[in-house]
């Protein structure tokens, strides 16, 4: 007789190979047609809400690893959210509109855009950030990403344009937005003024001088010391082409300040850093004649280095002795300390530099129409020819760099719309909210703190055509900006129903109240400001037109989750625009991520060629290892990802699989509802199992709260390989298979087998979505299961699994089954014995500890998985392991007496008893009889 076909082996039809990366999109089309997420928002009905508030991706290029570790990270909340019981909407969005979309358009037109209307170039920017809209979409979606997919918030969408206007227009009609000349980041190649967060930082080689500032007048009025001698302040400038915008020498006040003498003429630099700058000079011989305080040469004069024109010595904290001299050139047109500076001095903002970055007639016909960057080494040659010049040298540096277009961007004061950060108290207010949100680290509070903090008034308009126009109006006559409520109502109405585009399809009188006249002066002729907005407004106000004006969602969000880069981009934008209007954080905690470097730490860069490409993992691994990345990272520091990286998680990826696999193939024919074995019935391991994962499960509860989804996957993955596979799957292998198919014993590892399936599967659901439905598709139907375990709760511990005892008394047999294991791991390595199951032990304690043994002593053999077992007390034998950890533990391997059952394959002398079945032992003998 074949009496493998009496015993209960697994049954499945739970593939063990995942081919991930075919299944995965059978399984998304699977719930699109079943409309997964609609069912998800109906049975949510009625719960407290989780609002996960989505930061806008850029709608422009494909999906990098980024934006995978952040939607993923973001729908690994969603989903836990869900099952802990909250309705938990996601609304993805878009950011549409901007710089790069629009120099992307224009490469693509060509000589084109010239024939062009503003309206027809922003057509085709509309046409562009669709596409790619669209394409990113399906990318996200194949993250396993779920959310209103089909309903997403675009900021190009018309009502959204409208929101846009009108927050931007009340605050111009409440008198938050002024128009001021200050030194802006300006890119000269795209010709537009740029936000800080617009800004990426990059090694550029500059120029470096040292230039003389003659003083004019007596210097004997400093000192008599002085007097006939030729006195100059010394500057230090990276940038050269500044210096036609001069208009003042800076000091500080509390710095000594030495008049030097050398080669005849006199020097003056901070006292400080005199030795060193006479090394650099190559002066070995000079003399003080004098020293003085910065303050008390306030107000003294000097000459241009090569214009007909003064500089004034002002006083400014901003003066380091870092670098430099101590004694800082000044221009208030190219620079924001310079600009503040100045303002005390009442130094205009003088800027003789064009949008193209070269400079206008304002400086004269040799440099007019010259590039400034080219202009350097002209500059350098002029103030060297009139004996300006002390030293020059190149030095590399970190340097602005526009994020677009990657070319050094410059300083420059030109015209623009501010929002003012203290004529209202919105610093003030905004600082007083960040201390009432959480940060998730902490330390971003401290960071976006000295943000607001320090940061200067906010410039809002950009010189582009693709964007939200700031809704203004000017009148025609006097000049006056026009900007009160009615007009920007009538801007909004306008602007939801045919979109933004008809700020540049329509005059001014098209687009005002019929009547509207000038506040000023009374005249009814207006014109339109030509600027649009920054991009960071745009997506800085979703919180207005998103979680405000869509149904079923709330301000503010309970979590804005984004890229630690954030704190000076989205973050920062939000807070200002939703304090600016209702005095409060649109958002009640915030958690940001580190960025993606490969396996060394380095930044990805595709000309090192150490990319990875969400798409290219997927394709070979699935996005379910993907997820699984995400989880297993620390993602609040930089995020490691390379092949090797991706390898070792798919090992990880397939144990888990397997574990429940086993589980699954060992539930074939059980009914959770009729077959399950009471608690108080279970033996004592299926109990410190069950303890065990209601630890487990609390763990992880708590790992979902904190956001902590590493220790989730650290911990199922323990669990899974240490807990299940290699102890308790061990020990009752047996009984699975061997005992009656209703017995007792075996309905009770089944009991916990379920148990402990359908725990797994709704913790792993959040982060592997897919594998978690395919595992619910595959397990027993129960009384409670719905079609998806997406629509399930999460799991929970029941209050009898919870047994402190049990799991004391359990650990400690396991600490001593792993003493005992090591005998017979050395018996496997001498030979002596092929598989546990070959073994018969006597295994030798004392006092407590064979006592403790004793208890186990019918489970003994089990736990160990050996044919025979014997406990002694004394010393231990001769040729005996003996445990270095545990005082007087000694175990003695010898082969197992009798044969080897054909069944069970135990050894034991009742094997060949029975004439009819010789090959059994009594044991499958009775078993078979009582199933017959």
């Amino acid at each position: 007789m074949d009496y493998k076909k009496t015993l209960n082996l697994p049954q499945t039809r739970f593939a063990m190979k995942a081919n991930l990366p075919t299944k995965e999109p059978q399984q998304l089309k699977a719930w699109e047609e079943s409309g997964l997420y609609a069912k998800i928002r109906e049975e949510s009905k009625g719960r407290e809400q989780f609002i996960l508030h989505d930061g806008p991706p850029y709608a422009n290029g494909n999906l990098h690893i980024g934006h995978a570790l952040n939607k993923i990270l973001k729908d690994i909340i969603i989903r836990s959210k869900q099952m802990d019981g909250f309705d938990v909407p996601y609304v993805p969005g878009w950011d549409c509109h901007g710089l790069p979309i629009e120099h992307n358009v224009d490469k693509k037109l060509g000589s084109k855009k010239k024939e062009m209307s503003k309206a027809d170039i922003r057509r085709k920017c509309r046409e562009y950030a669709g596409n790619f809209v669209n394409i990113q979409r399906e990318e996200f979606k194949r993250f396993g990403v779920m959310g209103e997919w089909e309903d997403p918030y675009l900021t190009m969408n018309y009502p959204f344009e409208a929101r846009i206007a009108k927050e931007c227009g009340e605050f111009a009609a409440n008198g938050d937005m002024f128009i001021g000349k200050k030194p802006i980041y300006w890119c000269c190649s795209c010709q537009t003024a740029l936000a800080e967060a617009e800004i990426e930082y990059a090694d550029h080689t500059s120029p470096s001088i040292f230039v003389k500032f003659p003083l004019k007048g007596d210097a004997a009025e400093i000192d008599a010391s002085l007097a006939g001698k030729n006195v100059s302040f010394v500057i230090w400038t990276t940038t050269p082409w500044t210096i036609p915008a001069n208009l003042a020498v800076c000091l500080n006040g509390e710095f000594t300040y030495a008049f030097v003498e050398t080669d005849g003429e006199v020097m003056v630099v901070a006292k400080d850093l005199l030795e060193g700058l006479m090394t650099s000079f190559g002066k070995e011989s000079y003399t003080v004649l004098f020293e003085t305080e910065g303050a008390t040469l306030e107000n003294k004069v000097c000459r241009h280095p090569f214009i007909d024109r003064d500089s004034l010595i002002i006083l400014g904290d901003h003066v380091t002795l870092e670098a430099g001299t101590g004694c800082v050139h000044t221009a208030p047109g190219h620079g924001a300390d310079d600009y503040i500076t100045g303002l005390k001095y009442g130094l205009e903002p003088y800027s003789p530099v064009g949008n193209n970055g070269c400079y206008t007639e304002e400086v004269g016909e040799e440099f007019e129409g010259k590039f400034i960057f080219k202009a350097n080494a002209e500059l350098i040659e002029k103030m060297d020819a009139c004996g300006a010049l002390v030293k020059h040298n190149e030095m590399s540096h970190s340097y602005p760099h526009c994020w677009r277009c990657k070319k050094p961007v410059i300083f420059r004061a030109t015209p623009q719309w501010f929002l003012s950060m203290d004529n209202t108290g919105l610093r003030e207010k905004a600082l007083a909210e960040i201390d009432k949100v959480e940060w998730i680290p902490s330390w971003g509070r401290e960071r976006i703190h000295g943000m607001i903090a320090n940061r200067p008034d906010w410039c809002l308009s950009r010189q582009r055509s693709w964007g939200v126009p700031i809704p203004v109006f000017y009148c025609e006559k006097c000049g006056e900006v026009h900007a009160d409520q009615a007009s920007v109502d009538k801007i909004y109405d306008l602007f939801k129903e045919h979109g933004a585009d008809i700020w540049f399809e329509k005059e001014a009188a098209d687009l005002l109240p019929e009547g509207t006249v000038c506040g000023k002066c009374g005249h009814g002729t207006f014109t339109k400001d030509t600027n649009i907005l920054d991009v960071w407004f745009d997506s800085g106000v979703t919180h207005s037109a998103v979680l405000n004006d869509r149904d079923g969602l709330k301000r503010p969000a309970d979590l804005y989750l984004e890229g630690s880069d954030q704190h000076r981009g989205w973050f920062h934008s939000s807070l200002l625009t939703s304090v600016g209007k209702t005095g409060k954080a649109p958002y009640k905690a915030v958690l940001t991520h580190g960025f993606v470097v490969d396996a060394k730490g380095h930044k990805m860069s595709k000309s090192v060629g150490n990319v990875v490409a969400p798409k290219e993992v997927i394709n070979k691994y699935g996005a379910e290892v993907l997820r699984l990345w995400v989880a297993s990272t620390d993602y609040r520091d930089d995020v490691r990802i390379s092949d090797n990286i991706l390898k070792q998680l798919s090992d990880a990826y397939r144990k888990i699989r397997n574990s429940c696999r086993y589980m699954l193939g060992n539930l074939d024919g059980f009914n959770p509802d009729t077959d399950r074995v009471a608690y108080e019935d279970l033996r004592d391991i299926d109990r410190f199992t069950l303890a065990r994962l209601a630890t487990l499960i609390e763990r992880v509860t708590k790992a979902y709260e904190t956001y902590e989804f590493h220790t989730i996957y650290h911990s199922l993955n323990n669990f899974c390989t240490v807990d299940l596979s290699s102890f308790y799957f061990d020990i009752v292998r047996d009984a699975l298979y061997v005992e009656g198919t209703d017995s007792a014993v075996r309905r009770g590892i089944q009991t916990v087998l379920f148990d402990l399936v359908d725990a797994i599967v709704r913790m792993m659901a959040p982060i592997l979505c897919f594998t978690a439905e395919e595992i619910w598709g595959h397990m027993p139907d129960f009384e409670g299961k719905k079609e998806s375990v997406h629509l399930m709760a999460g799991a929970e511990p029941k209050a009898h699994w919870k047994n402190d005892a049990i799991i004391e008394r359990w650990e400690r047999l396991v600490t001593l089954r792993d003493e005992m294991n090591k005998a017979l791991e050395k018996a496997r390595s001498e030979k002596l014995i092929g598989q546990n199951l070959d073994a018969a032990i006597t295994v030798t304690a004392k006092g407590e500890t064979l006592a403790f043994l004793e208890s186990f002593s019918s489970e003994l053999k089990q736990v160990l998985i050996v044919s025979d077992l014997t406990l002694a007390e004394g010393d231990a034998p001769e040729g005996a392991f003996v445990s270095d950890e545990v005082e007087g533990l000694a175990v003695q391997v010898a082969s197992a007496s009798g044969d080897k059952c054909e069944r069970c394959w135990t050894w034991s002398p009742s094997v060949g008893e029975d004439g009819e079945r010789p090959t059994l032992c009594s044991r499958c003998r009775g078993i078979l009889d009582r199933t017959a």
